[in-house]
């Protein structure tokens, strides 16, 4: 069987027929060999915030009293499955296990950054060892020989995966609650979404199962369960961080990293698989807060005008008040693209890559594309691509171009500040991928109304878990920047973490 990748997705088969125009044609690859990074320990740039559940503790914390001796892999790695099982069966965000593995594992993974820390893998992602499900019933089983590129990078730091976190079918969707998985529950309220797609991820780290585990975005991934589970998901730029295979898709819009509690975990997994191939300077050793007072746009508006709830608009508010406080300049900011054209080039787009994952899974089942083997949001933008392909040509030149535009929002201010969702998490069902296409259309527009240009940009972006709803839902906070201001944004996220600290903020489903 072909291997299937977000990159092969809008890449081969059905999407390369009309993308072929464009001069981008490509075949899929098989995995690259693991990449080795220098086996020492990361810079903790500051402590997390203290008040945190009694025995919790972050993956940097948690390596260093491993390698002290305080504890070991084998206890931590028993815990975390001892955690697991307490809080999966209300929150549903394992994929599949592969616990005995771990247990074998600890101890003896190889001396990296993060050796011997218990994590989770994402259903789109390959890890040796682990069969990866795509979020979709076609390829239950499905078992690769080698990692992704990324985790093949996490493999080196010494990382043990317990098993793989529930995404919704090859990540097409705002909610996890692919058909064959069931619906992933909030832990903040388990009759609401966790996000999508690396919604199993989230709801593992909100629940202080795991300090932090593996996530992917190619539309909002991170940051949208980030926002609706409370914790810390930075995107990383394009190319900042292992994503594919040699070979670019026509438009790159996924990247990989991983959702946290602690901005120092995600920064220590950035700097450790950072590409550093020479586009980017190396993220520095020594971050601290940021330094500098930023220029701030701020906008509640949603981009194609779709409504956005007054609880999230009057968190933002409060954040852009808290970043007024710490002597940021706050201004009023307008998006330099059309709304509505970006989301219907954004989302045929997005289709094409729908197209593509049908016919793959139709040729590792050996079935006709079909509801048998796809949802009926897979078939829905399947049938939108293959009535618009004759279009692709000119979609693949608008997005093409869209970095530039995008940039040119960036000519009076630093940073933006924006929501990361359009609501607080929705009820489950409300999202669920068998919901009649047009209506479901209209619900992932209005709710994954921010997030998807800063991926066409190639830009970095992050949603921090500053705000919580009188209901208590969590409300993210998304800053972003232009392609390669990664940096920038992690110093602000320090300093808004010792501004606000939001470690101490434990879900009513929690294993502490």
């Amino acid at each position: 069987m072909a291997r299937i990748t977000r990159r092969g997705v809008l890449l081969g088969g059905a999407a390369m027929s009309a993308l072929a125009a464009c001069g981008q044609t490509g075949t899929q690859t098989a995995p690259e060999a693991a990449v080795g990074i220098a086996a020492t320990p990361a810079a903790a740039p500051v402590s997390p915030a203290s008040s945190v559940p009694s025995g919790w503790i972050d993956g940097t914390e948690m390596t260093a009293r491993i390698a002290s001796g305080e504890t070991t892999s084998l206890a931590e790695v028993n815990a975390a499955i001892a955690r697991t099982n307490a809080v999966n069966g209300k929150l549903n965000a394992v994929a599949s296990e592969i616990f005995d593995t771990a247990r074998a594992e600890a101890g003896h993974t190889p001396a990296g950054p993060f050796q011997g820390v218990p994590t989770f893998i994402k259903d789109l992602h390959n890890w040796n060892g682990a069969e990866t499900w795509y979020g979709s019933r076609a390829f239950k089983g499905y078992t690769p020989g080698k990692d992704d590129p990324l985790p093949a990078k996490w493999r080196a730091e010494g990382v043990v995966v317990l098993g793989k976190s529930t995404s919704p079918e090859m990540g097409l969707m705002a909610s996890s609650e692919a058909l064959v998985t069931g619906e992933t529950c909030n832990p903040w309220d388990t009759t609401r979404i966790v996000g999508g797609s690396s919604g199993g991820a989230a709801a593992l780290v909100a629940a202080r199962v795991v300090p932090f585990a593996h996530a992917s975005d190619g539309g909002g991934s991170i940051r949208i369960p980030a926002s609706t589970c409370g914790v810390f998901g930075l995107k990383p730029s394009r190319g900042q961080l292992p994503a594919h295979g040699p070979e670019a898709p026509p438009v790159d819009i996924s990247v990989q990293h991983a959702v946290t509690i602690s901005v120092r975990d995600s920064i220590n997994l950035f700097r450790d698989t950072q590409v550093n191939d020479g586009t980017y300077a190396p993220l520095a050793a020594d971050l601290k807060p940021v330094g500098r007072r930023l220029k701030i746009g701020f906008t509640t508006d949603a981009y194609a005008g779709t409504p956005v709830a007054p609880e999230t608009k009057a968190a933002l508010e409060d954040v852009a008040k808290l970043c007024t406080d710490l002597g940021h300049e706050v201004v009023a900011w307008k998006a330099p693209f059309s709304g509505a054209e970006f989301i219907d080039r954004f989302l045929l787009y997005w289709a094409a890559g729908a197209a593509e994952f049908a016919q793959q899974a139709s040729d590792f089942s050996g079935k006709p594309v079909g509801p048998d083997i796809v949802e009926p949001w897979t078939l829905g933008l399947t049938n939108m691509f293959l009535s618009r392909k004759d279009e692709m040509e000119e979609t693949v030149a608008w997005l093409k171009n869209f970095e530039s535009v995008y940039d040119s929002g960036f000519a009076d201010v630093d940073i933006l500040l924006t929501p990361t969702t359009g609501s607080p998490a929705v009820k489950l069902g409300e999202q669920a991928p068998t919901v009649d296409y047009e209506i479901l259309y209209d619900r992932i527009i209005t709710f994954a109304a921010f997030t998807a240009p800063m991926n066409v940009a190639g830009a970095a972006s992050m949603s921090v878990p500053l705000a919580w709803t009188e209901g208590g839902l969590p409300v993210g906070a998304m800053f972003s920047g232009k392609r390669g201001d990664d940096q920038l944004l992690f110093e602000l996220a320090l300093e808004l973490e010792q501004a606000r600290p939001w470690a101490g903020k434990v879900p009513p489903v929690s294993a502490f």
